[in-house]
C-alpha cells in the first residue's frame, strides 16, 4: 500500500460521515426555519384579529397562566416590604 492509497481510503471513509452530518444539519435547519415562520404568521394573524376587535395583547397564553397573573397583585400585597436600609 502506497501513500496515495492511504489518503484515498481516508477520504472515502470520511465521506459518509460528512454526508450524514450535512443531511442532519439541513433537516434541523428546515425545521427551525419552518417553526420560526409559523410563529411569525400566527403572531401576524393574532395581531390583525386583535386590531379588528380593539383588544390589547395578552401576555399569558393559557387560562392557567391568566389565572396566575390575576393572583399576582394579591400575593404582592401580602409580602412584607423589604428593608432597604435607608433611614
Amino acid at each position: 500500500m502506497n501513500l496515495n492509497d492511504y489518503w484515498t481510503n481516508a477520504f472515502w471513509s470520511v465521506i459518509p460521515t460528512i454526508a450524514v452530518v450535512a443531511a442532519f444539519w439541513f433537516v434541523l435547519r428546515s425545521i427551525i426555519r419552518a417553526d420560526r415562520n409559523e410563529r411569525k404568521a400566527h403572531a401576524k394573524i393574532e395581531q390583525q384579529l386583535r386590531a379588528e376587535r380593539n383588544q390589547p395583547r395578552q401576555l399569558a397564553s393559557t387560562d392557567d397562566e391568566r389565572a396566575q397573573q390575576d393572583k399576582l397583585p394579591e400575593r404582592r400585597k401580602r409580602l412584607p416590604k423589604a428593608d432597604t436600609g435607608e433611614r
